[in-house]
């Protein structure tokens, strides 16, 4: 491109006098124009309109103080099964609710009063330093590497092989202390992960209907959740126990059933699985009748319920816990006992 193609008004020639001036006073084109003259701001010349500010910084900071308070009360006084409900979320607890928000409200009031405080009270008058180079002259830098090995011939650090590995044994070990200490974040698990609600002589329940199972009321190929009996949704702590007994109903042919164990522990050829994956825990619900073969929808685990629930695809680390089942006396079916290990994923104290 050539001079003839460029605007006149944005040649060097029709530039503004102040550019002009640092252009040729530094022969750079590229010159630092250096900072804009400061402006006030209208707290800088009105005290009036600080003091304004300085109550909307004030009241924010009370705010923040009222929603840490309640907070506290929140939590202190909300019960952990309370729901309410809030447009457009649906129905949430009310204690999370609460605690999110006071404790969010409370946050942001903070912030915002620190903003408002620097953006009008606080001075923002810009200085300009010179910079120079932050590197030691070449003396400097001489003396102190002289002076460290000096240091490190004087402390014997690279003779004495004892005194470095015993040092570097204490460092490791140090740490290890802080690891003790997350034994108090919550109480062990103890053995309540090896253990369920089902026990000897628990009749299962059907979940949709809430009555008792007899062998007649499950078809072959059909899949039935039940739970065991004497529990109630009312219960405070029925999630918890849920969440461990949840149990998968099948009923197959016994000659489909390939597993001794299995066929042994079944009655009239139903079969009893629990129902939580052992993989992250998540509830298995997808059945594939041909077969006979279980999908946890979470990340895809794939389940042999013909074969002792073993895992024939996907993350799962070991097989479905099957539950011994017979039919008792009335003709409904029971329980034999709990689980022979435990349900669920692996855990750090399972052995």
């Amino acid at each position: 491109m050539s001079s003839q193609d460029i605007p006149e008004e944005t040649l060097p020639s029709k530039q503004g006098d102040a550019h002009q001036g640092v252009a040729a006073t530094s022969g750079d084109p590229f010159a630092d124009p250096g900072i804009p003259p400061h402006e006030p701001r209208i707290q800088d010349i009105d005290e009036r309109a600080a003091q304004r500010s300085e109550r909307v910084v004030a009241f924010l900071f009370l705010l923040s103080m009222l929603a840490t308070v309640g907070f506290i009360a929140a939590y202190v006084t909300l019960p952990v099964d309370k729901s309410i409900y809030v447009f457009p979320i649906g129905h949430i607890s009310a204690l999370n609710f609460s605690l999110g928000l006071t404790l969010g409200v409370a946050l942001f009031c903070i912030g915002a009063g620190a903003v408002h405080w620097a953006r009008t009270l606080m001075s923002d008058v810009e200085h300009a330093d010179d910079r120079h180079p932050i590197e030691a002259d070449p003396e400097v830098k001489a003396k102190v590497m002289a002076d460290f090995a000096q240091g490190a011939e004087e402390s014997t650090f690279g003779r004495r092989k004892l005194l470095r590995n015993t040092m570097f044994g204490a460092l490791a070990m140090v740490p290890l202390s802080g690891v003790v200490l997350l034994r108090d974040l919550g109480p062990l698990p103890g053995t309540k992960l090896r253990k369920t609600a089902w026990s000897e002589g628990k009749m299962l329940i059907n979940q949709n209907t809430m009555q008792p199972l007899r062998p007649e009321d499950i078809a072959v190929g059909s899949l039935t959740f039940a739970m065991p009996e004497g529990m109630k949704e009312e219960d405070h702590d029925f999630q918890q126990e849920i969440a461990k007994a949840a149990l998968m109903i099948i009923r197959l042919q016994p000659e489909n059933i390939k597993d001794k164990r299995e066929l042994d522990w079944s009655a009239d050829g139903i079969v009893a699985f629990s129902k939580i994956c052992t993989h992250v825990g998540c509830p298995i619900s997808l059945y594939e009748q041909q077969t006979h073969h279980v999908l946890c929808p979470c990340h895809q685990s794939t389940f042999d319920l013909s074969d002792g629930g073993r895992v024939i695809f996907g993350p799962a680390g070991h097989a479905l816990p099957q539950l011994r089942i017979k039919v008792n006396d009335k003709g409904y079916l029971e329980a034999m006992g709990d689980f022979a290990e435990p349900v669920g994923p692996a855990f750090w104290e399972r052995g």
